[in-house]
């Protein structure tokens, strides 16, 4: 029983490190909470129910399109509704609010075009897993296993190796010092805000092999992703990561005696332990540190 737990709990932080690092990436840019990551989580879900169910798209194309138009969605957001507040030198607290409005839109958007009934794009008959030390993990979860560690590589080798990665580190650092070597702002945010994005689409694509599609969907997975970004360190990238998948352990097996319907409410515990006894983060790094 604890093998197949602590696989679940793998599997599910496979999920939430995506959400967290593509959160991680837009926040270390602009600094602000950008709730509207949870819409374009659910999106990604919904574009690839869209191309793969509905247009009858092959697969592969519609993975492609769905992480496209997701990674899109999040550019759009911040060029119509984060950018104007920007040059206005808007408030946090406005920004936060306008991230909750696009949130909320966009959710009763979903809402209105594929109704509130559960949706699935899983198709075929459902094949036994295969047993792995005394746990069972279906093709689906492994294929989340494999595109989640190999997107978290590709993305740490993205920050450190690249110009545009260094550039990303740079203004992360220090806006306005960045400007002044020549490096434009608003360019590495559209940059960050495109990266992330498509990250949480990718995150949604997955899911939605794996579970059934609803419009609420988005929410639940961003305070997921946000709890692991503040436990690991809000700020780092390998501590968002780790934070996630510490995350999705201790939701699994804390639901080994209780109901499944308790991981929200384990995941917040988790949060307040740490904000009252570790609010440095697992990776020891203070809670607004920019680093990699």
């Amino acid at each position: 029983m604890i093998q197949q737990l602590t696989l679940n709990g793998i599997i599910a932080g496979s999920i939430y490190a995506l959400i967290a690092i593509g959160f991680t990436v837009i926040y270390r840019t602009v600094r602000f909470f950008h709730f509207a990551h949870g819409i374009v989580y659910t999106l990604g879900a919904y574009l690839a129910y869209t191309f793969f169910i509905l247009l009858k798209i092959p697969f592969v194309i519609s993975f492609i399109l769905a992480v496209l138009f997701a990674s899109g969605l999040g550019v759009l957001i911040d060029r119509f509704v984060y950018h104007p507040l920007r040059k206005q030198r808007a408030s946090n607290l406005i920004f936060l609010l306008a991230s909750f409005g696009v949130f909320i839109f966009l959710q009763n958007l979903i809402q209105m075009i594929y109704g509130a009934q559960i949706l699935s794009i899983r198709t075929g008959p459902v094949k036994e897993g295969h047993h792995i030390l005394g746990a069972v993990i279906t093709d689906i979860q492994i294929v989340i296993l494999l595109v989640a560690v190999v997107l978290l590589v590709l993305l740490w080798l993205f920050i450190q190796r690249t110009k545009l990665g260094k550039a990303m580190r740079a203004v992360a650092d220090d806006r306005i010092a960045a400007n002044v070597v020549g490096i434009n702002p608003d360019r590495i945010i559209t940059a960050s805000f495109a990266i992330g994005s498509a990250l949480a689409g990718i995150a949604g694509i997955l899911i939605s092999f794996e579970t059934n599609l609803e419009p609420t969907m988005g929410f639940s997975a961003l305070l997921k992703g946000i709890i692991a970004s503040i436990v690991g360190g809000i700020g780092s990238i390998p501590g968002a990561v780790l934070g996630a998948y510490f995350l999705g352990i201790v939701e699994n097996l804390g639901i080994w005696h209780i109901s499944a319907g308790w991981k929200d409410a384990i995941a917040f515990g988790v949060l307040i332990v740490f904000l009252l006894f570790r609010p440095s983060g697992i990776l020891g790094k203070r809670v607004e540190s920019s680093g990699v």
